[in-house]
């Protein structure tokens, strides 16, 4: 801002009032102030707009986690898809708040941005419009008024100044007059000086007081023209306050999911998915898949035969792929043979090995064994051995599994089978399965 009336006029500031003379600087302030604050709230909505983007980006990264894990894990049944339900939930809440992000920075930062511009003009010279020309407003109406009270402070000056001058001067009359050595020419002296002091006191009173008359009748003027630009001034920032109450409540209309249709629908569906969980059901399905419900081809007598002259192996018995051909083998009542499959990783490995029978005309054998192959020998898969570091703590369900904490290293000696599975060997020589995708390759 240029210039101040506390260095042009030479008035000090008596007080913090708004009528001294440069104390409209405040009011003038507050126009560069609104522009910072404008640029504050843009700040405040973008750090809030990443804060939504981050946590949507880790609702999503936890729902692909753990719906793998789930699907590779125990669960089964009605209560597995319960427990899908609460990623399914994350992944909807995510894209909510990506579209909050959305509004913040679309919306709200660029009306602000936009009002910012429009009601804010920078000068070549530096500064605001606005704010120069409340400046010159103030200025304008204040310079007669504190003309006025320049005289009047200089006025007030001068009649001080005369009493000072006046006192001064009685008082050396007075001790005069107790001095015999003063003769009455000298005394005449010091009694016209007091007489010329006095008239002094009188004409600078009677200035002061013409001076304090002037500035009286032109306050009520100063005060109107002052009150005319501060409510300009006011105006200016009443539209401001308006805006920002404005924008502040769009904000929280964003914010408020409470009030989003599709929010409260992800959590009725997600209370629903769970009430859906049936413990019997559940349990009468692993009965059927697992448990004494499954079909059992029963051993039955047969006839010797050439062609079938070697044991499948169990890890034969497992894959579905192979093709193998049962012959010789009758079942009883209602039971079918059939192959399932199953997401639930874990106990598809305890309970899916099949019985192997140990004599040798087992009548699970292959064509192409021709005698020459050991029965109980599991083909071996040539894998290369690859060295790999547990990403997750893992305690083994059953007695082939391996247990290991995270960062453990262990040697891959077979890769992963459709169960997601692999094989192998912790350091200490203990060989055994654990889940894939708790490891990963060192490099």
């Amino acid at each position: 801002m240029s210039g101040s009336y506390d260095d042009s006029v030479g008035v000090e500031v008596s007080s913090d009032s708004f009528w001294e003379v440069g104390n409209y600087k405040r009011t003038v302030k507050r126009i560069d102030d609104g522009y910072r604050l404008c640029s504050d709230l843009m700040n405040c909505i973008h750090e809030r707009a990443r804060i939504e983007k981050g946590y949507a980006q880790q609702l999503t990264e936890w729902a692909k986690r753990w719906k793998q894990l789930v699907e590779k894990g125990p669960q089964y049944g009605t209560v597995e898809k319960a427990w899908h339900a609460f990623m399914s939930e994350a992944e909807k809440v995510s894209e909510l708040h990506l579209e909050v992000k959305g509004a913040l920075m679309n919306e709200d930062f660029e009306k602000i941005k936009n009002w910012q511009k429009d009601s804010f003009h920078k000068q070549m010279i530096g500064g605001f419009k606005e704010t120069k020309e409340a400046e010159d407003g103030f200025r304008k109406a204040q310079k007669p008024w504190a003309k006025k009270l320049k005289e009047v402070e200089a006025a007030k000056k001068a009649y001080h100044a005369a009493c000072k001058e006046e006192k001064l001067a009685v008082s050396r009359e007075t001790n005069s007059k107790a001095d015999p050595a003063l003769n009455p020419e000298q005394l005449k002296k010091l009694q016209d000086k007091v007489d010329k002091s006095k008239q002094d006191v009188l004409k600078t009173k009677e200035k002061y007081e013409k001076s304090l008359k002037d500035l009286d009748n032109t306050t009520p003027q100063y005060m109107e023209n002052m009150e005319q630009v501060f409510e300009q001034c006011q105006q200016f920032e009443e539209k401001r306050l308006r805006f920002f109450r404005e924008v502040l409540l769009e904000v929280q209309k964003h914010l408020d999911l409470s009030t989003v249709a599709s929010y409260k629908n992800i959590y009725r569906e997600l209370e629903q998915n769970i009430k859906v969980a049936d413990a019997i059901e559940d349990l009468r399905w692993f009965r059927a898949n697992h448990g004494p419900g499954m079909s059992m081809n029963w051993p039955q007598f047969e006839d010797w035969s050439a062609d079938l002259n070697r044991t499948l192996s169990r890890r034969e018995k497992k894959k579905a792929s192979d093709g193998v051909t049962l012959t010789g083998i009758n079942q009883t009542g209602d039971q079918v043979s059939q192959q399932k499959n199953s997401s639930v990783s874990s106990y598809e490995k305890s309970y899916g090995a099949e019985w192997s029978d140990e004599e040798t005309n087992n009548p699970f054998s292959s064509n192409d064994a021709q005698g020459e192959t050991n029965p109980f020998d599991e083909e071996a898969s040539p894998t290369t051995e690859v060295r790999v570091r547990a990403l997750y703590d893992y305690e083994g369900q059953e007695h082939d599994e391996l247990s290991f904490k995270t960062g453990e290293e262990l040697t891959k000696i077979e890769d992963e089978d459709e169960q997601g599975w692999c094989k192998g060997r912790l350091d200490n020589g203990q060989v055994g399965l654990y889940p894939a995708n708790y490891v990963e390759p060192i490099q």
